[in-house]
């Protein structure tokens, strides 16, 4: 009974502790004593000389591969960017690349600028050009006027020119309010005798090659052009309000014009008013 308990019990301390099979021999003494299969531990850790030198040469091997291995990248991890107010990311990792979008940022408006200042001075440019063109128009135009161009109403053998100051400074200011003037409604009285109104072929006077023009008020007439042979002496039989001081009406072709004879300023016209 005994033998067998203690067979068991060896057989139970094998298979928990791993260890090789072990099992009960009788002595020469007459004892029991253990037995093992596992070979005795030696001073070098239990391995024979090949099996060290080959486990050595195993981990040789394996730190020779660590080392040859790449070394890994250190990632490091960026601050997370803020939002600004103006709607842009700041990022306080990255103070040159700040620094770099602001200076693009004033590059771009400062060729905006550029480019705005220069659209700015071509429409100058273009202003002053109109400019210049304006005035040698104007002074062509008084030239053509004052300088004894025929076609064109210079005067010169009236010479002087009055402006609007001057020229009512000593006679009443011409009112074309008459039209409103029932007495002055020529175009009844023209339907009821109308040949009052056909008073022959315009004859123009010699020297005036240059026909019919139609003018308006504030051209300057050629002296050919009211001379006294062409005087209305009687406006009221035409039902026109009576010219005073230097205000005479004077046919041109059939046209009636009111012109101050001093320099052929035109002060009043009416159109088709002879047949």
């Amino acid at each position: 009974m005994l033998k067998k308990i203690m067979l068991m019990g060896l057989m139970s301390a094998t298979i928990l502790g791993g260890t090789a099979p072990a099992y009960a021999q009788r002595g020469d003494d007459g004892g029991w004593r253990v037995r093992s299969d596992r070979p005795a531990a030696r001073a070098d850790g239990g391995r024979s000389g090949g099996e060290a030198r080959q486990q050595g040469q195993a981990q040789r091997v394996q730190q020779q591969r660590r080392d040859d291995r790449p070394a890994a990248r250190v990632v490091q991890s960026r601050p997370q960017a803020q939002w600004q107010g103006d709607g842009r990311r700041s990022n306080d990792a990255r103070p040159e690349r700040r620094e770099g979008w602001r200076v693009l940022q004033t590059s771009q408006e400062n060729r905006r600028e550029v480019r705005d200042d220069r659209r700015e001075n071509r429409r100058d440019d273009r202003r002053d050009d109109r400019r210049g063109d304006n005035r040698r128009d104007d002074r062509r135009g008084n030239d053509r006027w004052n300088d004894g161009d025929r076609r064109w109403g210079g005067n010169a053998a009236v010479g002087r020119r009055y402006d609007d100051r001057t020229r009512w400074s000593s006679q009443r200011r011409w009112d074309n309010g008459w039209r409103q003037d029932r007495r002055y409604d020529w175009r009844s009285y023209r339907s009821h005798y109308s040949d009052r109104y056909r008073v022959g072929r315009y004859h123009a006077p010699r020297g005036w090659n240059y026909g019919y023009s139609r003018y308006s008020i504030g051209i300057v007439l050629n002296s050919l052009l009211f001379s006294n042979s062409y005087w209305i002496n009687d406006p009221w039989s035409y039902r026109l309000p009576p010219a005073y001081g230097t205000l005479r009406w004077v046919r041109y072709y059939d046209d009636a014009l009111l012109v101050d004879i001093r320099d052929g300023y035109v002060v009043d016209v009416i159109h088709d008013f002879f047949w």
